[in-house]
């Protein structure tokens, strides 16, 4: 095989070093083509600089598929934008809250929240988490709680969905590396095939209904919920929740907006998307990723047309701050377009090092190819974890995770979701990721409390997962989810009876919480 030897993990090698020392995905990824250049080009800074700018970065950037990528996400910045101060969402919250009358209704009334807004995985937390604060409150549940759900139902849920900024952010990860294994496979058929095997995202999201109905809970969230039930405290007496509520939650959402004003636009999203993609053959034949890109910027520009003239109908902004808003949220896109941009140029460079082509070589013969998955899982969920970050994560693993598993002749679709999943896995144990601190925030609750609450959760599901990537390295069946599921269920009822026959008193819970 063609390649550079030891010299071409550097690249990769140092991105991931740096982006864990300094938890900036940009400046780690923009030093590993740098100095991947150099070894390349030769040690000569100024020529490499021009080398880089005009060999690398100006043909991604102007490649067509690459461009349409970045388009879309412009127009899906802006829609998440209008969306989170449009209103609506409260509004129909309130609508539901008094419909909302126990402790089970509550917690999956929430979880329902949070999936419903799948479209924005950073506005998921501020937005559910306001306005289910106050309910939460009077059903005594706690706010950690309340935490793990928004956190559950954010990027987990978000990572799960094709046609959102997520989606199409990991399909322009995906087809980078398959362009360059020469093949023509849909990029959006690849990452539908794939979802079966995001193991942890999807046992994030349905282990809230399996608490919510078998009212299981255990470790630190089943004293954070004595607390609230036994003396009706929302915090431990040391907690410094990041925000406290300066309203009272759902009564005192603005009477401006209304629920048909995220309802509405989301409908008009979906019926212009699947109707032109109904034209195309869909779902009985795979539509071409650049027509769907298409199809997908037109149904967002039209959905927030729609959004913008209810937002002005029932006055909820005036137009020119409506137009700055959006305006604004196509400028938050660009950090994801700068992140992909860098991520496309390293996947070129390692292939032109052919660093995917040394790890196939060293592990031939030594590493089974069952193994791979499981492997790739879990350095993705170490990575995340040090950085805080699935999106960085997803940036540097996948260009050196497909290409290996075309090698070694290993499961691609396990291993694509071993990294989604590992990149989530890490994000939501990580006390420095954004989802975290944003869950936290949006349930008016301590970041630690957050993190101590969650923990065995996400740990109990991420030994499942590993386990489930071994199995699915042996058989790649996407039927191994369902057994997953049924394992997650199993194990938190057996840790619920077994940790509900342990009984405390309330001063040994608060004693126990500053452990």
């Amino acid at each position: 095989m063609d390649h550079m030897g030891i010299v071409s993990l550097i690249p990769p090698i140092l991105a991931i070093a740096l982006a864990v020392m300094f938890r900036n995905v940009v400046v780690a990824l923009f030093a590993g083509i740098f100095v991947g250049l150099l070894i390349v080009l030769g040690p000569n800074p100024v020529s490499t600089s021009m080398s880089m700018v005009t060999d690398h970065f100006a043909p991604v950037v102007t490649d067509s598929y690459n461009a349409g990528v970045m388009i879309l996400l412009f127009f899906i910045g802006g829609f998440v934008a209008l969306v989170e101060t449009s209103g609506g969402g409260a509004a129909l919250a309130a609508k539901a809250a008094r419909f909302i009358n126990s402790r089970g209704k509550g917690q999956l009334s929430a979880w329902l929240g949070g999936v419903l807004i799948f479209f924005s995985d950073l506005g998921t937390p501020l937005i559910v988490g306001p306005i289910f604060e106050k309910i939460f409150d009077r059903l005594r549940l706690s706010r950690e709680k309340l935490a793990w759900i928004l956190d559950s139902t954010s990027s987990p849920v978000a990572v799960l969905i094709p046609f959102i900024g997520w989606g199409i952010y990991i399909m322009g990860l995906i087809r980078e590396e398959f362009d360059r294994e020469g093949l023509a496979t849909s990029e959006f058929t690849v990452f539908v095939q794939a979802i079966p095997y995001q193991f942890y995202a999807i046992l994030a999201v349905t282990a809230i209904p399996v608490v919510a109905l078998t009212k299981t809970d255990f470790g630190a969230m089943r004293r954070a919920e004595q607390r609230v039930r036994d003396t009706g405290e929302l915090y431990w007496p040391n907690s410094r929740p990041l925000r406290r509520s300066e309203g009272t939650g759902v009564e005192s959402m603005t009477e401006a907006s209304r629920p048909i004003v995220i309802w509405l636009p989301l409908l008009v999203l979906f019926v212009i998307l699947f109707s032109i993609l109904s034209t195309m053959g869909f779902p009985a034949e795979p539509v071409p990723g650049e027509d769907f890109r298409a199809a997908l910027s037109t149904a967002y520009l039209f959905a927030a047309v729609v959004l913008i003239a209810l937002m002005l109908i029932f006055r909820v902004k005036r137009i020119g701050d409506i137009l700055s808003t959006y305006v604004k949220g196509m400028e938050k896109m660009i950090s994801v377009v700068l992140i992909l941009v860098l991520a496309w140029t390293l996947g070129g460079l390692l292939e032109e090092m052919g660093t995917a082509n040394f790890l196939v070589e060293m592990m031939a013969g030594t590493v089974p190819a069952f193994l791979v998955p499981v492997l790739i899982f879990v350095c993705s969920a170490i990575m995340s974890f040090a950085t805080g970050s699935s999106w960085g994560t997803f940036a540097i693993m996948i260009p050196l995770a497909i290409p290996v598993a075309f090698g070694l002749d290993a499961p691609v679709l396990v291993c694509i979701g071993a990294v989604l999943s590992g990149g989530i896995f890490g994000d939501h144990c990580s006390p420095i990721s954004d989802s975290t601190i944003l869950a936290s925030t949006g349930a008016g609750t301590d970041l630690v409390d957050h993190v101590k609450t969650q923990l065995p959760y996400a740990l109990i599901n991420g030994g499942i997962v590993a386990v489930s990537f071994l199995a699915a390295g042996i058989i790649e069946s996407p039927y191994i989810v369902v057994a997953s599921v049924a394992v997650m269920v199993l194990v938190y009822v057996v840790l619920s009876r077994w940790r509900s026959q342990q009984k405390t008193t309330p001063a040994q819970e608060a004693a126990l919480a500053t452990e």
